[in-house]
C-alpha cells in the first residue's frame, strides 16, 4: 500500500457521498410506479419508486403525508417532488418526498371518480328516469366520427335488419380537444329540431385517454336532458364511461347499438306470419261455431212456423192500436172543447168590451159625483135658509149673534175645506178612471205594437189562423192607419 494513499472511514465516505448527492440534487421531480408501499404507525410512508429498469427508495415523513388527499397503493403511477438524501446508517440513498400525486392516467382516473360521484349524487344514473326505446323508429340519429368504421357498421346493420329506416349523421370529433363540446352540441341539435326518434352516440373503442370525451360532464348533461332516447356505445368492455351510465341504454359496440334500436325484419316477418296463422285459425273456428249456431236456429220452431210466434203479438198490437185510436179521438174532442172555451174567454176579454165596461163605470161615477154635489149644495142651501128664518124669528140680539156666527171665519173655513176636499177626491178619481180607459183604448194598444186583423171588407175581426185561406186578402189596423195584406202560409212555431 502506498504511503500517500488516502484511506477513508465508512462514515467519511458516506458523508462525502451524502454531501455531493444532496448538493447536486437539492430538488427533483421523478415519475414512477409505487411498490413495497408501507405506512408506519408513526405516520411516515416508505415505498420504492420504479420503472422498467431501476428503482429508488423513497420516504415521506408524517408532516408531509398528512396533506395527501387520497391514499396510495402499489401499482399507482405517480410523480413525486423532493430532495435526494443519503441515509448513512443503512448505506443507501433515497428521496425525501415533499409532494406526491397521480401521474397521467392516474390523474384521469381520479377526475373520473370525482365526476362520477358528483353525477351520481345528482341522480343522473337513476334507472327510474331511463326512457324506453321506440319499437318501430323511422329516423335514427347518429353522433360519431364521419370517417371511421363506426358509421359504416351502423348503416350496414340497420339496412340489413330494418330496410327503409332514415339515418341522420351529425359528424363530430370523438377524441381530443373540443370533442366533448361537439358531442354535446350534436345531441342538443337533434333535440332542438326533433330530427330523430332515437340516438346512437359512440365510437369504436380506444384507450382510456381516447375515450375520455365520453367521461366529460357536458356530454353527460346533454344525454340526461335529451328528450330523445339515447343509446351509448363506445366499444370498451372493461370500464364503462359516464355517458354509458347516464344513457337510456348501453351497447358494447356501435353495431350492437344498431341492433338494439330497430327490430329484425326477419323476426318481424316471422311474427306477422305467426299472427296471420293464428288469426286464420281463430276465424275458421269462429265461422264453424257460427254455422252450427245458424243450423240450430234454422231448425227452431220460429223458422218452421213463424206466424205461431208472432200471431198473438200481432193481435195484441191491433188491440193496442184500437185503444190508442179511442184515446186520440177523446183527446181531440177535449182539445176542441177547450179551444171553444178559450175563444169565449177571448171574446169577453176583447179591448172593445173592456172599454165599454170602463165607460159605463166612468159614467156611473160621474153621475154619482154630480148627484153628491147637488145633494151637498141643497143641504147647504137648506141650512142657509133655516138660518135666515131663525134670524128673522129671534130677537135682535139673537139675530146679531147668529149673524156673527154665520159670518164667522171658522164656519166658512170648515165649509170651504170640506167642499175643496170633496172636489179634489172626485177629481183624482175621475183622472184615474180616465187613465184606465185610455189604457184599454184599442188605439193606445195599437201604439204599443199590437195590431188588429179585419176581413178584406172590414166587417169582421179575424181571431184565428183557421179563418184564413191561402192567398186570401185581409186588412191590418196599426196605430197610424190601415194596410192591405195577403196570407201565404202558416209559420212553424219555435
Amino acid at each position: 500500500m502506498a504511503q500517500d494513499e488516502i484511506i477513508l472511514s465508512v462514515s467519511e465516505i458516506s458523508n462525502a457521498v451524502k454531501f455531493c448527492l444532496e448538493k447536486t440534487f437539492p430538488a427533483v421531480s421523478v415519475r414512477g410506479e409505487i411498490s413495497n408501499f408501507k405506512k408506519q404507525s408513526s405516520g411516515h410512508l416508505y415505498f420504492s419508486l420504479k420503472d422498467e429498469s431501476a428503482q429508488i427508495a423513497c420516504v415521506m415523513f408524517r408532516g408531509d403525508a398528512a396533506s395527501l388527499e387520497k391514499p396510495f397503493k402499489d401499482g399507482d403511477s405517480v410523480i413525486i417532488k423532493g430532495a435526494m438524501n443519503v441515509y448513512p446508517a443503512g448505506g443507501r440513498y433515497q428521496i425525501v418526498v415533499k409532494e406526491l400525486k397521480l401521474a397521467g392516467l392516474g390523474e384521469l382516473l381520479l377526475r373520473l371518480e370525482e365526476l362520477k360521484a358528483k353525477i351520481h349524487k345528482k341522480g343522473w344514473f337513476d334507472k327510474s328516469r331511463k326512457k324506453a326505446l321506440p319499437k318501430n323508429p323511422k329516423r335514427i340519429g347518429v353522433v360519431t366520427s364521419p370517417t371511421g368504421a363506426v358509421i359504416q357498421d351502423i348503416c350496414n346493420v340497420l339496412s340489413r335488419r330494418y330496410p327503409g329506416v332514415h339515418i341522420l349523421l351529425n359528424p363530430v370529433k370523438v377524441q381530443g380537444a373540443g370533442a366533448a363540446e361537439e358531442i354535446a352540441a350534436a345531441i342538443k341539435q337533434f333535440n332542438a329540431h326533433d330530427l330523430a326518434d332515437v340516438l346512437i352516440v359512440g365510437r369504436g373503442g380506444g384507450s382510456m385517454e381516447d375515450l375520455f370525451a365520453f367521461n366529460e360532464e357536458i356530454v353527460a348533461e346533454a344525454i340526461f336532458f335529451s328528450r330523445i332516447p339515447v343509446v351509448c356505445a363506445v366499444g370498451h368492455e372493461t370500464d364503462h364511461c359516464i355517458a354509458e351510465y347516464v344513457a337510456d341504454l348501453r351497447a358494447p359496440t356501435p353495431s350492437a347499438a344498431a341492433e338494439m334500436v330497430v327490430p329484425d325484419k326477419s323476426a318481424l316477418s316471422a311474427t306477422v306470419g305467426k299472427m296471420q296463422r293464428g288469426l286464420s285459425s281463430a276465424l275458421r273456428k269462429h265461422v264453424a261455431t257460427l254455422k252450427i249456431h245458424l243450423m240450430q236456429i234454422a231448425k227452431s220452431q220460429v223458422f218452421k212456423d213463424p206466424y205461431r210466434l208472432i200471431g198473438a203479438k200481432a193481435q195484441a198490437l191491433d188491440d193496442e192500436k184500437e185503444v190508442l185510436d179511442l184515446k186520440m179521438r177523446s183527446l181531440l174532442e177535449t182539445l176542441k172543447l177547450r179551444r171553444a172555451h178559450l175563444a169565449k174567454r177571448l171574446d169577453s176579454e176583447k179591448p172593445t168590451a173592456k172599454l165599454l165596461l170602463r165607460k159605463q163605470k166612468l159614467k156611473h161615477v160621474n153621475d154619482r159625483l154630480n148627484q153628491l154635489i147637488r145633494l151637498k149644495t141643497l143641504s147647504f142651501r137648506s141650512l142657509i135658509q133655516k138660518s135666515k128664518e131663525l134670524l128673522q124669528a129671534s130677537a135682535v140680539g139673537q139675530v146679531r149673534r147668529l149673524k156673527d156666527r154665520v159670518r164667522s171665519t171658522h164656519w166658512r173655513k170648515n165649509l170651504d175645506d170640506a167642499i175643496k176636499r170633496l172636489i179634489i177626491f172626485k177629481t183624482r178619481r175621475l183622472h184615474h178612471i180616465q187613465e184606465l180607459m185610455q189604457a184599454q183604448d184599442p188605439k193606445n194598444l195599437l201604439g204599443r205594437g199590437y195590431s188588429i186583423l179585419f176581413s178584406e171588407k172590414g166587417n169582421s175581426v179575424i181571431k184565428s189562423l183557421d179563418q184564413l185561406e191561402n192567398e186570401q186578402n185581409f186588412t191590418v189596423m196599426l196605430s197610424d192607419g190601415k194596410a192591405a195584406a195577403r196570407f201565404t202560409h202558416r209559420l212553424k212555431e219555435k
